[in-house]
């Protein structure tokens, strides 16, 4: 066919597309012609239908909704041979060319005048040519936080409070398939759901290298948010982001209140979602209960499966501190275990750091074994911190006292006015007073998280209506911070 032999002339291919390119810039102008559409490379033509190779899915994506109905018209009025154009993702190869498998090879090598990937970045420190910021995509370096070595499965150390949150985590790392997207772990401070991150992240990344896993605080992702909007660079970010194969974010609870963060967000959620690839999410809290968060975004982070990571308990606590023991090489009697794991029972960072504290003591001072004495000593600042810590029952004893009615009745399911209202400062008090969760909160007075939330807006709105209310309620948070 006569369009078959222009098409197996790669000259006139090179004048063809260099055609394309120059009309095309002329239309939708340099921007977007050098963010979306000088990237492209000319593929391999067969049967009727042209390959055009593209870095990553993402782009590929937002060329076929956007610019391929173009480029088709434009290249089959040039030659009436081709009759449809197909988008191909290509990985890089070549660095001063940016892509290419053999389906691209054979012509851009011979084709110097075709446009080669440039500069997307139009501006900042840290701008990088086209071809390193496809590199850097595709290992994901560039946008991940630093692991930490120490925070593997090995060094996870399981109980009755976190096994669940466990196995999640495993099923996930292990499966080559989805098996629920996303998953979202929450805790209070402490417990060991950015533990589970990492160690998440390490065993797909030993058992998959090729993957392209980012993961990173909610923090950095508002502030590469923010950084892209400054600079006009957005394109560029939505690139990285949807063309990642697992997004790992921690601390998802700072994006309440920020608003184009969390609609970016949602959009780069839905995306990655419809393309199969894997979302983990940590924060403190569930998504039901996440202050300041979009309804919409709220639903779309509790749609896969939710891991709750419980207080640690004593056996747990015990475990922990002889794991540590063992990589901090020292010797930990039996005592001094027992003792650490009661006083130090609401956070695992403090419970290892103590640790730490002891172990460099005695490393650093020869003849100064851990001991019960040591301990007390060496711990003394922490210890007195500990003892001072107001706890749930303590609250419920106090107002229990304070409106003349049992710590029994608070717990029991009467809604007398008299026994309600009590119950409900006693609530508001232990999130105010205390770092432990909504749920955790709502055991202890045998209620679920809704109804604590219930009583915290509640006891909040009375503050401001009731002045003699407001008053009984300092007055009993200055108790407990005596």
């Amino acid at each position: 066919m006569p369009g078959e032999a222009i098409m197996n002339n790669e000259d006139a291919v090179r004048n063809e597309w260099g055609q394309i390119c120059s009309q095309l810039k002329t239309e939708v102008g340099e921007k977007a012609f050098n963010s979306w559409l000088r990237p492209l490379s000319v593929g391999s033509f067969s049967n009727g239908i042209m390959n055009i190779c593209v870095p990553t899915r993402f782009m590929r994506n937002w060329v076929i909704t956007n610019y391929s109905d173009r480029i088709h018209k434009i290249w089959e009025k040039k030659n009436p041979a081709i009759k449809s154009i197909n988008f191909v993702v290509q990985a890089t190869e070549d660095p001063t060319i940016g892509v290419h498998n053999s389906s691209c090879r054979s012509f851009m090598k011979k084709i110097p005048n075709s446009p080669a990937p440039q500069n997307i970045y139009q501006s900042g420190a840290d701008n990088l040519p086209f071809a390193e910021y496809t590199a850097f995509n595709e290992s994901g370096q560039s946008l991940s936080v630093p692991l930490n070595p120490q925070y593997t499965f090995d060094n996870f150390v399981v109980g009755k409070t976190n096994e669940f949150a466990y196995a999640a985590a495993r099923k996930v790392a292990e499966s080559d398939n989805i098996p629920f997207n996303p998953l979202f772990l929450y805790s209070g401070v402490g417990l060991g759901k950015t533990h589970l991150m990492h160690a998440i992240a390490w065993h797909i990344k030993q058992r998959s290298p090729e993957k392209n896993i980012v993961y990173l605080s909610a923090e950095k992702f508002m502030y590469k948010f923010v950084r892209a909007l400054r600079y006009k660079d957005t394109a560029a970010f939505k690139e990285q982001f949807r063309s990642v194969d697992v997004l790992m974010v921690d601390d998802v609870q700072f994006m309440g209140g920020k608003d184009s963060t969390q609609e970016e967000f949602f959009y780069t959620f839905n995306s990655l979602i419809e393309e199969g690839r894997q979302i983990i999410i940590s924060a403190d809290k569930s998504p039901s209960d996440l202050e300041g968060i979009e309804s919409r975004l709220r639903s779309r982070l509790g749609c896969g499966l939710v891991a709750d990571i419980h207080p640690t308990d004593f056996d747990l606590r015990i475990g922990i501190l002889r794991e540590k023991a063992k990589q901090f090489n020292c010797e930990l009697p039996d005592k001094v275990a027992e003792f650490l794991a009661q006083k130090i029972t609401t956070n695992i960072r403090e419970l290892e750091g103590a640790l730490r504290r002891l172990a460099a003591h005695a490393q650093l001072l020869p003849g100064k074994e851990i001991s019960l004495e040591t301990t007390q000593d060496v711990l003394k600042d922490m210890l007195r911190s500990y003892d001072r810590r107001t706890t749930i029952d303590e609250i419920q004893k106090k107002v229990a006292e304070y409106f003349n009615i049992s710590v029994k009745e608070m717990q029991s399911s009467r809604r007398a006015r008299t026994v309600a209202r009590p119950r409900q400062i006693a609530m508001y008090l232990a999130k105010q007073l205390t770092s432990r969760s909504l749920p955790e909160i709502g055991r202890k007075f045998d209620r679920d998280h809704t109804t604590v939330m219930h009583a915290v807006r509640k006891v909040e709105e009375l503050i401001v209506e009731d002045k003699s209310l407001a008053e009984n309620i300092d007055s009993l948070r200055r108790a407990h911070e005596e």
